[in-house]
Parts: C-alpha cells; sequence; structure tokens
C-alpha cells in the first residue's frame, strides 16, 4: 500500500509540474484564456491529488 501511495504521489506531483509549466508557457504567448483557466483547474485538481497521495503515504507508513 506504502509503494501505490508512492507512486501516486510521484506521479501527481509530475502531472503538477508538467500542467505548471503549460500555463506558464500559454502565458507567456498570450494564449487563449480559456486554455489558461482549463490548466488552472487541472493543475488544482492534481494538487489535491497529490494532497491526498501524501496524507496515504503518511497513514500507510504509521
Amino acid at each position: 500500500m506504502t509503494t501505490l501511495f508512492a507512486v501516486l504521489l510521484a506521479l501527481s506531483l509530475a502531472g503538477v509540474l508538467i500542467v505548471l509549466v503549460l500555463g506558464l508557457t500559454n502565458l507567456a504567448r498570450a494564449g487563449s484564456p480559456r486554455r489558461s483557466q482549463m490548466l488552472q483547474r487541472a493543475r488544482i485538481g492534481l494538487q489535491a491529488l497529490a494532497l491526498v497521495a501524501l496524507f496515504g503515504l503518511i497513514w500507510s507508513r504509521s
């Protein structure tokens, strides 16, 4: 179970980083505000998933 939470945490953090870079790229290119909003929502969702995985990892180790 610990391995599952660790992998989920790593994947969600990688996803947050990717979405953040895509959002910054969109901002730098003065891209679509709609796309920017979509990326913001995706980033928030991935951050929530990362928190759940982190709490699960802490719980499974105790």
